[in-house]
């Protein structure tokens, strides 16, 4: 799964690595970013490449109750095309998610341990993602999404069975082509290659949200 991740790119660099034609978002960089938090996003609209931002935790359009939301913030990518939770977003609003790394709890003796991963490159990736607008009775609209998961790489298997899925740099495109079949699309959601990622112990420090700072990512000796 993916329950915790950090954006610490400066909005600038994202800007270039994601070939954003137009920021419409005021967030910041955070090292700790936990779900019901506010994310950016990469869509494309009209042609266009977007930086938004969404609530991390999808809430399908037709939910009654926004909280399902809570239990949303992953989707499996074996069966995102079946789920009715998640098959309309995944046919029509893809969307990329901005990272630097992730964070994954390993469970060594009594205690879990939290583990930051990050591609060698130490360049911001895009997580693959889903998003939705769901509107209140009110008239308000809520704009969600996910972040889709797949089986674990060799490097992340001792710690925990899925991981989230990156996209490559050179298939960005496609994901985020909403005329591209599903079928086509299906293909793109795989484990990230194990020799091109790296992850090291970090402070508990990071089970907090309430922790926001480069102490987060510090590899403990």
């Amino acid at each position: 799964m993916c329950g915790r991740f950090a954006q610490i790119e400066p909005i600038g660099n994202i800007i270039k690595t994601f070939f954003i034609d137009e920021v419409v978002t005021d967030l910041v960089p955070s090292y700790n970013i936990a779900p019901g938090s506010r994310i950016l996003s990469v869509v494309v609209k009209d042609g266009k490449r977007y930086l938004v931002d969404y609530q991390w935790g999808l809430i399908p359009h037709w939910a009654k109750d926004p909280s399902i939301g809570n239990k949303m913030i992953n989707a499996r990518g074996e069966t995102i095309n079946q789920k009715p939770s998640f098959r309309s977003a995944f046919r029509s609003r893809r969307c990329l998610i901005p990272a630097s790394g992730f964070y994954e709890w390993k469970k060594e003796g009594k205690v879990k341990v939290p583990y930051y991963v990050k591609p060698k490159s130490g360049s911001a990736f895009g997580f693959a993602g889903l998003h939705e607008t769901w509107r209140a009775k009110s008239g308000e609209e809520v704009r969600t999404c996910t972040i889709i998961t797949t089986g674990a790489n060799a490097i992340m298997e001792p710690i925990h069975d899925r991981m989230p899925v990156i996209i490559p740099r050179d298939r960005q495109d496609q994901w985020l082509d909403t005329s591209v079949v599903p079928d086509e699309v299906l293909g793109l959601i795989a484990s990230y290659p194990a020799d091109e990622m790296e992850l090291y112990p970090v402070s508990s420090m990071v089970n907090s949200p309430k922790h926001d700072s480069a102490e987060c990512i510090t590899r403990l000796q």
